[in-house]
């Protein structure tokens, strides 16, 4: 077994909070280069993994969004109890569908959704993904091409029901948008291929937020947090949470 199993972070700072969220198939890793960026600028960092997340493929389509969202409250629920009342929220993709549940569901300071799908995808394209995800897993476990190939055949005879609820927690939150009124900054890649871009414009013009931002990294995809403009991002974001009115 050559794959290191991800596990959760959670870097301590100052009063501040900041609940990190990552993809859809992806894990902590998403974010942790942005969370070790704020953790230095005085930003105590938190991200859970969501059931299902970091672990061969086989376990993910036994889970679904539900899973996922307790995921994300009970690590909102973690900061509160360790002491942080005022937490900002920052989420990519599915994870930054989630930032915007909270920021109807939750007391939160700022809400920072990147490269968030507002369209839902067909299960079909979504699929794909799931089956490059499971390939390349099993590269990293150090398979054999037969063995993966043995093991891709049984995992396609496998139901995704988890990609039906997918679709579902995108509409739910598209539908909800309107309700959130926290300081909201959009990030988006130009060349995303994984999500219809104009889920940021949506977004943007349906959060009900007195201060919003909108911001197009012109050489990023949909791993922004991995992309070329990376730097830039964490900077911004940094500018953005300095922007909201902590108490302390």
């Amino acid at each position: 077994m050559k794959k290191l199993v991800p596990k959760p972070f959670t870097f301590k700072a100052g009063k501040r909070a900041v609940l990190m969220l990552h993809g859809f198939t992806g894990h902590s890793a998403d974010v942790r280069m942005m969370g070790r960026f704020l953790h230095d600028k005085g930003y105590t960092c938190h991200a859970p993994i969501y059931k299902g997340h970091g672990v061969p493929p086989e376990e993910l389509v036994h889970t679904g969004p539900e899973d996922w969202w307790q995921d994300v409250t009970n690590a909102y629920d973690y900061l509160k109890n360790e002491g942080y009342d005022e937490i900002a929220v920052v989420g990519l993709s599915i994870g930054g569908v989630f930032s915007l549940k909270l920021g109807y569901t939750v007391p939160v300071m700022g809400v920072v959704p990147m490269c968030a799908p507002m369209y839902i995808k067909s299960e079909e394209v979504m699929y794909k993904g799931v089956l490059h995800y499971a390939r390349e897993y099993k590269k990293l476990e150090g398979k054999t091409d037969e063995q993966i190939a043995a093991e891709m055949g049984e995992f396609e005879k496998t139901p995704m029901k988890t990609l039906k609820g997918v679709q579902e927690v995108i509409s739910e939150v598209r539908n909800n948008v309107d309700m959130v009124y926290a300081p909201t900054f959009v990030v988006q890649g130009r060349h995303d291929h994984m999500i219809n871009p104009d889920s940021a414009n949506i977004i943007y013009n349906e959060v009900e937020s007195v201060r919003k931002e909108i911001k197009w990294y012109e050489e990023s995809g949909h791993v922004i947090t991995f992309d070329k403009e990376k730097d830039q991002l964490h900077e911004d974001v940094y500018a953005f949470l300095e922007s909201l009115s902590w108490k302390e």
